[in-house]
């Protein structure tokens, strides 16, 4: 399962410096990046995760969640072990750190032919590549987008949208869609809460739309960490700046890994960052973590028909006529 990686330069003393991911780590012989599974062996960077899988399932693509994607498809989802982030809040915790936390990068082989074709036996229009960070296993990834294309499937990524310009260019015509997580506008809690920082994922989102990518974008709110009208205004500011057609998804948090400590999201606080995105102009704002919850649907955004009723990852109503809507005819924006 080692690979040589894409996207790295050979530095002096045996060093090497890894352009995937906007940490751009310079590494020595013998260490580990930030992710900690892109391993400096003699001069030579190698991926320690290339057909590791830790995580196989098929998903409805709105668990992506992505809701303008194949409304009520199938998602082939998979995951490696490792991350480039250290969020306080992570839920797949026991896979994502599994590699900075115990040093092991194990998984189930299997080769990008043998993914594409369990996802069209599932009868799946997607492969998803989540649960964890799919940018630190970006070579694989990159195979099986390959394969996937010419096969027929659509490539999405469930990301933190840490990566270069570099990778987005390496990916412009393999991955189809993307959500990526806007987890605060403070560099200070991107800094203190996830090991990282706000202005690469701003570039990537702007990267990744010009490079004709479908984007979503998903906000995690914390009480107490991320959850003022100031920073819902500048998020949804901020995602009108590249599309008011971007769907933003606000999610409901709930107690885990290392921030037990703080209460689940009032749904108030939910219905705060709702009205702040349609403050903004978007078109759509979806609640997540809510089931029942009004935010769930999609409405059309000319006439306000409602025109696919969700509860939960589950679709009740498909309400369109070749995506566009049966009463004004405006088209909805997406893949579909």
């Amino acid at each position: 399962m080692i690979h040589e990686a894409m996207l790295y330069e050979k530095l002096e003393d045996g060093r090497v410096e890894c352009k995937l991911c906007a940490h751009r780590c310079r590494i020595n012989d013998g260490r580990r990046g930030i992710c900690h599974v892109r391993e400096n062996q003699g001069g030579t960077l190698q991926s320690l995760v290339y057909g590791a899988i830790i995580a196989q399932n098929v998903d409805p693509i709105e668990k992506k969640p992505l809701f303008h994607v194949y409304p009520g498809s199938k998602s082939f989802s998979i995951a490696t072990p490792g991350c480039n982030f250290r969020c306080l809040f992570c839920q797949n915790h026991e896979i994502s750190q599994m590699p900075r936390e115990t040093g092991e990068t194990t998984g189930r082989e299997a080769s990008p032919s043998h993914i594409v074709n369990q996802a069209l036996a599932a009868g799946c229009k997607t492969i998803a590549f989540t649960y964890t960070e799919p940018t630190i296993y970006f070579e694989y990834a990159y195979d099986i987008m390959k394969i996937a294309h010419d096969k027929g499937l659509k490539n999405v990524f469930v990301t933190n949208g840490f990566m270069t310009g570099e990778a987005i260019g390496e990916m412009t015509g393999l991955l189809d869609a993307a959500n990526v997580d806007l987890k605060s506008f403070s560099d200070e809690f991107y800094k203190k809460t996830c090991g990282a920082r706000l202005q690469p994922v701003l570039d990537s989102l702007r990267n990744m739309k010009d490079a004709g990518i479908w984007i979503e974008v998903t906000t995690l709110v914390v009480p107490g960490l991320n959850d003022s009208t100031e920073e819902f205004e500048k998020i949804a500011s901020f995602v009108a700046s590249i599309g008011i057609d971007t769907p933003w998804h606000v999610s409901r948090f709930h107690p885990q890994y290392k921030l037990n400590d703080r209460p689940a999201t009032p749904l108030s606080t939910i219905q705060q960052a709702v009205d702040a995105g349609k403050s903004a102009g978007l078109k759509y704002i979806y609640s997540g973590n809510v089931p029942g919850d009004e935010a769930e649907h999609t409405l059309c955004a000319h006439c306000g028909e409602r025109l696919i009723r969700r509860f939960g990852f589950q679709i009740d109503q498909l309400n369109l006529r070749e995506r566009k809507c049966p009463r004004c005819g405006t088209e909805l924006e997406g893949i579909f």
